[in-house]
């Protein structure tokens, strides 16, 4: 089987996003519960500017939500979003998974050097 995947803008971003441990420990936090961008940037020895730009990556790539409630600007992941990059995860899996068997497959065929004077 094998999984033909078109790279796209929405792939890329991402990606992107979840390329940063700090991106990705600020979605496992709003994931849990959704948190204000203050309350969030308690939580980093970093500035609160710091903290919205990661989280505008995050909001660019739509991994999460960002809403104003009153004063503050409540965080809470997509599960939109989240779902597509995990299916997009699995669809890598499985085309690793199909390569690994296949080189397995020809590793495994009996390729002994025919002796002289054997037949075919």
């Amino acid at each position: 089987m094998v999984v033909y995947e078109t790279v796209s803008d929405e792939t890329d971003r991402i990606f992107h996003a979840l390329a940063d441990a700090t991106r990705r420990d600020i979605m496992m936090r709003v994931v849990q519960r959704e948190q204000s961008v203050s309350t969030l940037a308690a939580s980093y020895a970093m500035s609160f500017a710091a903290v919205q730009k990661h989280v505008a990556v995050l909001e660019r790539a739509h991994l999460v939500v960002k809403e104003r409630r009153g004063r503050e600007q409540l965080v809470h992941g997509n599960p939109e979003t989240m779902r597509k990059a995990t299916l997009l995860l699995q669809h890598y899996e499985e085309l690793w998974r199909y390569r690994a068997q296949r080189m397995r497959d020809i590793l495994s065929r009996d390729v002994s050097p025919k002796k002289e004077g054997e037949d075919s």
